[in-house]
């Protein structure tokens, strides 16, 4: 700890400074955008002087960091004192390409953590902050990509039906857009109102969207203008195999029953059973089309009791039997009927 044993510095001429942790194959994206809404609220006009926000990207190498694109980012210092920033933002990426961080970095991390500094966990950085154990019996927020992920390596569920989640000195972020939305709401409450609305209307953006927004839906989720159905279809998407009761899926959104029917058949034309439905077998369908896993692994994954179970509803919906279709190799022929317009191709 004797690298942050100095007094905390005196910041409050730069009203927001940032510190940034870039994981290995880190996700450019989440980056960029968190950056440039700090940019733009940082100056007036497009001058980009780092006046009312700054921000360093550091290492402990000092090394070109490899984003998962490839494109690389040079750091600017090394691991600075964490009390002389505001937050310290960990960037993650690619989950499967070994380490993200090396072991000075973990404990630079927790040592920021020690001090009081608060953290935020961007895309697949949350794993990260995790793994440090700086996560505990806190909520935590990830991209519905992950969600299985997560679970997988962690045995908790984390949250992944809204952009963002703010507990305490931990913030995590499911990343992509919705990292420039949490960026805009640390800009406003350290620079000011204008300053976020810069930035958004610099970037093209109409309004900046609340912690609790619902994650843009997967391609087999329905489209809806009500929230509620769209935060009910995602929490259907990312429990295919195991699907949630109608009830509990209601309590989860804050309705009745009743009144999530009436929401799903004005939005939908359909009850949410029968969108349920519809939604696991048009992913059973995407991976008959897409993968080489058995017609009973399907079954598993998409809820069904068993395989023949899985064949009659899909022959019920496609008019195609599943397994002579991928025999025949032409399984991409198969159509679905016309209520597939509800869904996302």
């Amino acid at each position: 700890m004797s690298s942050i044993a100095s007094p905390k510095p005196d910041i409050t001429a730069t009203r927001l400074r940032v510190g940034f942790v870039l994981a290995r194959h880190f996700t450019l994206t989440a980056f960029a955008n968190f950056i440039d809404t700090l940019r733009l609220a940082a100056d007036e006009g497009d001058r980009s002087r780092p006046i009312h926000c700054k921000w360093v990207v550091m290492s402990a190498t000092g090394h070109a960091i490899a984003s998962s694109s490839g494109v690389q980012i040079v750091p600017e210092a090394g691991l600075t004192d964490p009390r002389q920033f505001h937050y310290i933002v960990v960037v993650g990426g690619l989950l499967h390409r070994g380490e993200q961080i090396d072991e000075a970095t973990a404990k630079y991390i927790r040592q920021a953590a020690a001090a009081g500094t608060p953290l935020i966990g961007v895309c697949t950085g949350s794993f990260i902050l995790k793994r440090l154990g700086l996560l505990e019996e806190r909520k935590t927020c990830v991209s519905w990509y992950h969600r299985s992920d997560f679970i997988e390596e962690f045995g908790v569920a984390p949250i992944a039906d809204q952009l963002y989640v703010i507990d305490g000195d931990r913030i995590t972020c499911s990343g992509g857009a919705g990292v420039v939305d949490l960026a805009a709401e640390l800009v406003e409450k350290h620079v000011g109102a204008q300053a976020a609305r810069k930035s958004l209307n610099v970037m093209l953006l109409d309004e900046q969207r609340a912690a609790h927004s619902a994650q843009p839906t997967p391609h087999v989720a329905p489209t809806a203008a009500d929230a509620r159905v769209r935060r009910a279809a995602l929490a259907m998407e990312q429990a295919m195999a195991n699907p949630i009761a109608i009830a509990d899926l209601a309590a989860r959104i804050g309705v009745s029953e009743r009144q999530l029917d009436r929401l799903f058949r004005i939005e939908l034309g359909a009850s949410p059973a029968e969108t349920y439905r519809t939604m696991r077998l048009d992913y059973g369908h995407w991976l008959l089309s897409n993968t080489k896993r058995s017609i009973g692994e399907i079954a598993a994954m998409t809820g069904f009791a068993d395989g023949a179970h899985f064949a009659r509803v899909y022959r019920k919906r496609f008019g195609v039997n599943p397994r002579g279709i991928r025999q025949r190799g032409d399984i991409t022929n198969a159509e679905a009927p016309a209520d597939r317009r509800l869904f996302k191709s």
